[in-house]
């Protein structure tokens, strides 16, 4: 017993010494910083909210500043950025919503007819569920000519959403349809 009690002296008289340093240590760990930025955010339970609607201004701890848990309301579309979502029409539009199901290549969109409010902006959000080819959604007006449409409108292959901002259309017949399958993924959007 007297023999360990000797040995266990020198390990505690280091473990003291290494405890009673005010030297940092050199094997402290800091994450690197992201590339990504942090986003700005809705606040939770407000969807569609940003900081600058909340009104606190840019850049401010409160308007970019994630929140410290889960809230049982859901929280608004993504914000534009590279890997996806767009922005909506503006907060409290109407959104319509068109889904590319597996194998949409050669079923089409789901659903093939729509309907919006004329001379009020709206979104649509597409779901593309398709892991097979890549979609997404394009829109003309009666005489064929192309409505320009808010966001991020590049074809992708699926899963993954995007969120397209409609102007104001006025009253008429609109046809809908995926760049890359225009002859079987198509509806129409019926503006009245």
């Amino acid at each position: 017993m007297r023999r360990l009690s000797v040995l266990a002296l020198p390990l505690l008289a280091t473990a003291l010494v290494a405890c009673s340093s005010s030297a940092t240590p050199g094997w402290t760990y800091a994450p690197a910083p992201s590339a990504t930025p942090i986003p700005s955010g809705a606040a939770s339970g407000s969807p569609g909210a940003s900081g600058a609607a909340s009104g606190a201004p840019s850049g401010s701890p409160a308007a970019s500043a994630p929140t410290p848990g889960p809230s049982a309301a859901q929280s608004g579309p993504p914000a534009s950025g590279p890997a996806g979502g767009s922005p909506a029409a503006s907060p409290g539009a109407t959104a319509l919503t068109i889904s590319a199901p597996v194998g949409a290549a050669t079923a089409g969109f789901d659903p093939t007819t729509l309907t919006a409010a004329a001379n009020a902006p709206f979104s649509i959000h597409f779901t593309n569920e398709d892991n097979q080819a890549p979609h997404n959604v394009a829109l003309n007006d009666s005489a064929g000519t192309a409505v320009a449409l808010g966001g991020d409108t590049q074809f992708f292959q699926g899963p993954g959403t995007r969120d397209y901002a409609v102007p104001a259309l006025q009253a008429g017949t609109y046809s809908y349809y995926c760049q890359v399958h225009p002859t079987t993924m198509k509806g129409t959007l019926t503006v009245q």
